[in-house]
């Protein structure tokens, strides 16, 4: 089958055009800058626009664009329009949201690129005008086409619009701390419409590991796949590279007690205490015997290893955090007092912000007295999940309808 490009030519040539302009705006007066575009700015744009494309569909015999833009000639290169843009997007490298971009033309920053966004603009638009000719004409059997093109024309335009209006913020809290204030991007500091008080935070570890490292280079044996043995409560022995490791005793929170050239743990509770264990390692022919205390320290006390032979030295890396979770206190404008736990993926939601655990300090580990959050506030994010819902009742709908259709038939 050959296609006949001639047709397409209009179409191919308006988003050349699109793209040409949207370059020329590039180099003179810049990226575009969805800042400028928050509340009630957006939401102006936005009825403004839905009302412009209603009045041009009404007298789209006077306007040829509009009569051309739902035939396929015109969908088809604006189509493809997207794809190339979207594969330029997903082939360089993107700068972070709060940076500017990093290449001269801008196409580390796609969507605030004038071609991205005249190209997208346009595919919109289309879409626009596809919807309102299918709610002119409305049949029950449009309902799949209505629901998934309009869910899909209300996720776009309220992302995009409603991009001004989200704020990301992080706070810093210390134990007892009280805090109302956030640190933007820029490193800014917003007020808050709620406080939020640290009560405690705490940190659960994975079990301790032993690791084999090369005395030379520092790095964990075998170097092509290297081993590790987790001291969990019912360790007892194990065996890395031929030697045989055996666990004499442990203590959870350990201090070093230095006596001379010896070094000896005692279990204690006070702060920066660490894992310590009395391991006994032999070698695989049983003439090399080596024993001694093993930890993987703290902010406040070194780590301890155990040196085997001139080749290798035993090791206990650092602990990695299973869980951490902060307890707090959140206080709003109208006096509502909420206490909850914020962890990793259980974040708190009140008064239209949503606040995540982040971090911590992590060079204090389980000691770590003060907690990071992220507050993230999307307004728009509702309308963009109603269109969502909607787009996928649309695809419900369309193995519904026409069943139905075909029973009312027969």
């Amino acid at each position: 089958m050959r296609i006949n490009y001639g047709k397409f030519s209009e179409g191919i040539l308006i988003c050349i055009g699109l793209t040409v302009v949207g370059l020329v705006l590039q180099f003179t007066v810049g990226s575009v800058d969805w800042n400028n575009l928050a509340w009630p700015i957006n939401l102006i744009i936005l009825l403004t626009y839905i009302l412009l494309l209603f009045i041009l569909y009404l007298y789209r015999k006077r306007f040829h664009l509009v009569g051309r833009a739902l035939h396929y000639t015109t969908v088809v290169p604006a189509l493809a329009s997207v794809v190339i843009m979207t594969l330029v997007m997903g082939l360089v490298k993107q700068a972070p949201a709060h940076s500017g971009s990093t290449d001269l033309l801008g196409l580390s920053k796609m969507t605030s690129f004038w071609p991205f966004v005249l190209i997208y603009g346009w595919n919109v638009t289309i879409l626009g005008w596809a919807i309102i000719k299918h709610l002119c004409t409305f049949k029950w059997r449009k309902i799949p086409f209505l629901c998934n093109h309009l869910g899909l024309f209300i996720a776009l335009t309220c992302a995009v619009l409603g991009s001004a209006d989200m704020q990301r913020l992080t706070m810093f809290l210390h134990v007892g701390d009280t805090q109302w204030r956030g640190i933007d991007a820029e490193g800014r500091l917003k007020e808050l419409p709620l406080a939020i008080e640290l009560k405690n935070f705490t940190i659960n570890e994975y079990p301790p590991q032993l690791q084999l490292i090369n005395n030379e280079t520092g790095k964990a044996l075998p170097e092509e796949n290297p081993e590790h043995l987790t001291l969990g409560k019912d360790f007892t022995h194990g065996n890395l590279s031929g030697w045989d490791i055996r666990s004499l005793k442990r203590i959870e929170n350990a201090v070093p007690k230095i006596s001379g050239d010896t070094i000896d743990y005692i279990e204690s509770e006070e702060t920066g205490a660490t894992f310590a264990a009395f391991i006994k390692a032999t070698s695989a022919d049983g003439k090399q015997v080596r024993q001694g205390w093993v930890s993987c320290g703290s902010f406040l006390f070194p780590y301890q290893d155990l040196y085997l032979d001139t080749l290798q030295t035993l090791i206990m890396p650092d602990r990695e955090p299973k869980r951490f979770v902060s307890e707090v206190i959140i206080y709003t404008q109208d006096g509502q007092k909420t206490g909850i736990a914020i962890e990793v993926n259980k974040p708190a939601k009140i008064e239209g912000w949503t606040i995540y655990q982040s971090g911590y300090d992590e060079t204090k580990g389980k000691w770590s007295d003060f907690s990071i959050f992220e507050l993230v506030s999307d307004p728009w994010l509702p309308a963009v999940y109603t269109g969502i819902g909607m787009m996928i009742l649309g695809a419900i709908f369309t193995f519904v309808i026409p069943r139905k259709n075909k029973e009312e038939n027969q």
